[in-house]
Order: C-alpha cells, then structure tokens, then sequence
C-alpha cells in the first residue's frame, strides 16, 4: 500500500490519508468543497461545492499520477436531495463524457456546513 498526499495540500488534520494506492486503484477519502492552499471550507452555491470537490478528488489522483477519466466508482453525499439536479449537471460538466458508477446519498448535515462531500475509487494509469 502507499499513501497518496498532494504536496500542495496540507496534512489532514484527521487520522486519515486523503488517497491510498494499492493493487492498481486507487481510494480517494472523501473531499468537501475546501479551497486547497488554505483548507478552508468553501460555502458558495452548491455548483460551486459540487466543482471544488471534484476538483479535490481530481488533485488527490493526479498526485497518485491518475485522473478522473480513470474513476470507476463515485459516491456523492449531499445534504439535501433538492440539489440533485444543480450537482449532477456540474458533475457531468466537470466529467464530461466518463461515466463512473455513481452513488448520491442523502445526509443530514456535514462537516463545516458544506453541502457536498465526494469519494472515489480510480483506476491507476498504465
């Protein structure tokens, strides 16, 4: 196993790794919408969130030298189903044509008061 932490970011402050490569894929922890110099919260419109997130997940795989063509697997929390529609019309813009399974959860609330928090599952490039 090797762990996966983007030089640019901070250490989390949590007992966590933000990605973790092992036998070609790779697990991305889950990202909320944090800007990445400061790792401070990010509250903007949820398109906002939605496209910071991802492109947190985005960091933490091309620091394990992937990207987000190769996410075989998403799972989206969200604080109100409401947003569905907003989310996944962001999500499909940031990802264009790549299509990983995908899971969206509603949840009660979540860390900071944002609104999105996504993990992924990616494939190593060959």
């Amino acid at each position: 196993m090797k762990t996966i932490q983007p030089s640019d970011q901070p250490i989390p402050k949590g007992h966590y790794s933000p990605g973790i490569e092992h036998n070609g894929l790779i697990y991305v922890s889950g990202q909320l919408p944090m800007t990445l110099d400061t790792r401070e919260p990010f509250t903007g419109s949820i398109e906002e969130q939605t496209e910071l997130a991802l492109r947190n997940v985005e960091a933490v795989l091309h620091a394990a030298g992937s990207d987000l063509g190769h996410v075989l697997q998403m799972t989206i929390y969200v604080s109100d189903m409401e947003l569905w529609g907003r989310v996944n019309e962001t999500y499909a813009r940031v990802m264009g044509g790549h299509r990983p399974a995908r899971a969206m959860i509603p949840v009660k609330e979540l860390h900071f008061g944002t609104q999105i928090e996504i993990q992924a599952i990616a494939a190593v490039k060959e």
